[in-house]
């Protein structure tokens, strides 16, 4: 019986190898690039690995999208207060894909580093990462890390910038959170969007901000619903900021505030938020490059 059973045992094991493979593959090379650095991608839905956009559930479908006293909305979460507010956007209800809550991500607000000696450890020389370095001051995130948060809202000498990576369009970038003057808070909204006729189709996290709850889609770089509607992101100036390696960050930027890993907390229930605020106009880039775009050597 114990030969049975190690034999039944070893074909489960060749089993779940075959279909994890299939799995991996239907996913795209962008979501494969980021399954190996972080040996398992979990996705908006709770299961353990993305989905193939044919099979990500579309937020109409679940009731997700509602109608309300005249007005559209997205839903939020539990509380009434969190739902967002459609009746003015620009992208199209049968588009969205999810629909998990606002608050299921933890776009960190006030992060936490380690150096990069205490960082070492955790990285492989291969494992990618964004770096920003601004007078003499560096900061690295790695994509690992960023996958769990999505958003990092942070500040280098007092500039309120935010590093972002989206696992489903392989998109990381550093932005400028100054926005009209302005500083913003950004999160994940809870959905993903996608146009056939946009990075290729694939699908991209949609962003809020916290001081006027308008909607983000960084794919088309601007917000596309809210008070702020129309307004461009702004990316980081190239110069500060690059698509890298732990490699490159620990040879180059060997005393580099290093994001650490694992980091939560509890949201908050109330923040600012901004009256009378009109969309902005920013100047510089708006829509971020893809990987590899901007990984200059310093």
């Amino acid at each position: 019986m114990s030969l049975i059973n190690q034999s039944l045992k070893k074909l489960a094991f060749l089993l779940m190898l075959g279909v994890m493979e299939v799995v991996v593959v239907s996913c795209g090379s962008a979501v494969k690039h980021s399954e190996e650095e972080n040996g398992q991608a979990e996705d908006l839905s709770g299961n353990e690995k993305v989905l193939p956009p044919d099979k990500r559930p579309l937020a109409i479908e679940n009731g997700k999208i509602f109608a309300k006293d005249g007005k559209r909305y997205l839903w939020g979460g539990n509380g009434d207060h969190e739902h967002f507010d459609i009746t003015d956007c620009t992208l199209k209800d049968n588009q969205f894909h999810y629909g998990i809550g606002r608050e299921k991500f933890s776009a960190l607000l006030a992060p936490e580093f380690i150096s990069v000696g205490k960082a070492d450890s955790l990285y492989g020389d291969n494992a990618r990462f964004l770096v920003l370095e601004i007078d003499g001051i560096a900061k690295a995130y790695s994509v690992k890390d960023l996958t769990r948060h999505e958003v990092v809202n942070d500040q280098i000498n007092g500039k309120p910038v935010m590093a972002a990576y989206c696992i489903l369009a392989d998109l990381g970038a550093i932005y400028d959170r100054n926005i009209g003057g302005r500083p913003f808070t950004f999160a994940l909204s809870g959905y993903t969007y996608y146009d056939p006729a946009v990075w290729e189709g694939m699908d991209g996290f949609v962003l809020w901000d916290r001081e006027t709850e308008s909607l983000w889609w960084p794919l088309i770089g601007k917000s596309v619903s809210g008070d702020m509607k129309g307004t461009p992101m702004k990316v980081l100036d190239e110069n500060l900021w690059s698509q890298t390696t732990w490699k490159e960050v620990k040879t180059n930027y060997p005393e580099a505030l290093v994001l650490a890993p694992g980091q939560d907390f509890e949201r908050p229930r109330e923040w600012a938020r901004y009256k009378n605020i009109k969309p902005a106009l920013t100047d510089g880039k708006s829509v971020a490059p893809k990987w590899g775009e901007n990984a200059r050597q310093p």
